[in-house]
């Protein structure tokens, strides 16, 4: 872990100030006490992301589980009583970690994994358009269209010149301005800016602006306008921010189906947050799920037992981290650690950030999830990549993360439906090892994302000092996701010492250096070797 710590520590400063305002605003719109969020967000750095098997993976309190957590505090009749559901939540996902349940989050579509990955990156920049101008009516880490104070996203958008503060956008401009100078120029001149990033360089001179504008009558800054994390007058005061749950409840079946339902909506939440940043990750790195949720079970049972909200892995921080150099999970340690000692020692300091430097260090996030480009790319690899996507997309910024995940994925089985059937003989393996690890493997006439599970099994458990021969002749109809997982194993292949013949209609080739560029020869959405 601590190999690549000059990585991981500026990562982890990175991620504390994104996971910061997140914390605190996911905590305000689920109508918790402030301090759970932070409660979830440490717990979620610290223990989660000891025991997961994530590299580059960071928990925290999630903003689809919002509104859950809002109807259940009221559902419950306050919210100790909500914590015992947290607990329980917590101790069902340990039980879908040892039932393997984790397996589920293969069978998610490479297409809508992107358009999920796409939505969030548009619902950022959306969301905080109106904190970079000084609007901050709707708490920070929120992500429905429709929000609490009864705008939707775009109208809050259009209210921004009727309440815009002159102070926030301004250091809003300097902060995006240092962000995009550090990136762009700075980080190439010398080790020096490499360590010190960027984001800290900004909320640095914003609390400076802060101090210096005080006085001023157009530029000064008000305390809504600036992070709220809850100051303690006394180490009493500190203790009797955390909450315990009342386990006189658990009698109450109300209980059991909101323990249930955040298990089911956190798990799910993780397991598409883990495909997402495994696909991001430039490393490829294979998660492994099950120990996933047996992470997320033991976080969210602590959460629940000290007055914390439901965790699940969060793709805001967890691209944020990949964004900024994270090597190793010890940059979600350390920003755990970084939340944990801030609100102990520094909680004033802290309460001197503007929310708008805070927003443009993620409409950075976002921009670099959603760039242009993409949209281009999946068009061009054919409608049956390109139509699942889009719906996502659009669900996404219309609606909510979890809607717009479902309408994507039933759009991709359709279109799966329409196009393919499923052969049960979709992966033959013959051992001519003789000692020698000499493996065949040979793909069906058809092959589809429903088969991305099985074969990922397969190639992460062929043994080191391998040779693989790949036979694709019979097959007609192989579906892109399954390109991608080939071309990571090949990346993953050479540290195994793995070599791979692949034996195709076009001949024989070893150590294909990209199988994406050897089957797209004519690009389209999946690819047909007839």
């Amino acid at each position: 872990m601590f190999k690549t710590l000059k990585n991981d520590l500026p990562a982890s400063v990175v991620v504390f100030f994104v996971a910061l305002p997140l914390c605190l605003g996911i905590a305000l719109a689920s109508g918790a006490p402030l301090f759970s969020g932070l409660i979830a967000g440490i717990i979620g750095g610290i223990v989660v992301g000891a025991l997961s098997g994530s590299k580059i993976g960071v928990s925290g309190p999630a903003a689809g589980l919002a509104a859950i957590v809002l109807t259940a505090i009221g559902t419950l009749g306050g919210y100790e009583n909500f914590l015992v559901a947290v607990v329980l939540g917590g101790v069902i996902q340990l039980l879908f970690g040892i039932l393997k349940a984790g397996i589920i989050g293969y069978y998610f579509p490479s297409s809508v994994i992107k358009g999920m990955l796409t939505g969030i990156g548009i619902i950022i920049i959306l969301k905080q358009i109106p904190h970079f101008f000084g609007y901050d009516a709707e708490p920070e880490g929120a992500d429905s269209f429709m929000e609490m104070s009864g705008e939707n996203t775009f109208s809050a958008i259009w209210n921004i010149f009727d309440n815009l503060i002159l102070g926030s956008m301004v250091i809003g401009f300097i902060a995006l301005g240092i962000l995009l100078l550090w990136s762009n120029v700075l980080v190439k001149k010398g080790k020096f800016f490499e360590i010190i990033q960027g984001p800290l360089v900004a909320v640095v001179i914003g609390i400076i602006f802060f101090l210096v504008t005080q006085s001023s009558e157009t530029l000064s800054i008000a305390d809504s306008h600036l992070v709220s994390v809850p100051v303690p007058d006394s180490f009493d005061s500190f203790i009797g921010q955390f909450s315990f749950p009342n386990f006189s409840a658990i009698t109450n079946p109300d209980v059991w189906v909101i323990a249930f339902t955040i298990a089911l909506v956190a798990s799910l939440e993780t397991l598409l947050c883990v495909e997402a940043t495994d696909k991001l990750d430039p490393d490829k790195n294979v998660t492994p799920t099950n120990r996933e949720l047996l992470a997320q079970g033991t976080g969210n049972i602590l959460s629940g037992l000290v007055g914390g909200l439901p965790i699940t892995q969060v793709i805001v921080r967890s691209s944020a981290n990949i964004q900024s150099g994270g090597k190793s999970k010890t940059s979600a340690i350390i920003h755990g650690f970084l939340l944990l000692i801030s609100v102990i020692l520094i909680p004033t300091l802290l309460n001197k950030i503007p929310l708008s430097v805070l927003a443009a260090i993620l409409l950075i996030v976002g921009y670099k999830l959603a760039k242009p480009a993409l949209f281009m790319k999946m068009y061009k690899l054919g409608w049956k990549q390109s139509v699942p996507f889009f719906v996502t997309v659009f669900g996404i910024v219309f609606t909510d993360l979890l809607v717009g995940i479902g309408l994507g994925l039933m759009v991709g089985i359709v279109v799966i439906l329409l196009k393919s059937y499923q052969n049960s003989h979709f992966l033959h393996i013959e051992d001519n090892s003789n000692g020698k690890h000499k493996i065949k493997m040979e793909l069906a006439e058809e092959v589809t994302f429903f088969n991305k599970g099985a074969i990922l099994k397969e190639l992460d458990s062929l043994p080191r000092d391998t040779y693989l021969e790949f036979d694709v002749r019979k097959t007609r109809y192989l579906d892109y996701d399954i390109v991608e997982i080939l071309d990571d194993f090949a990346f993953k292949a050479k540290e195994r010492n793995i070599d791979i013949q692949l034996i195709s209609k076009r001949g024989v080739v070893e150590n294909p250096p990209s199988f994406i560029e050897f089957f797209q020869l004519r690009p389209k959405s999946s690819i047909s070797l007839s």
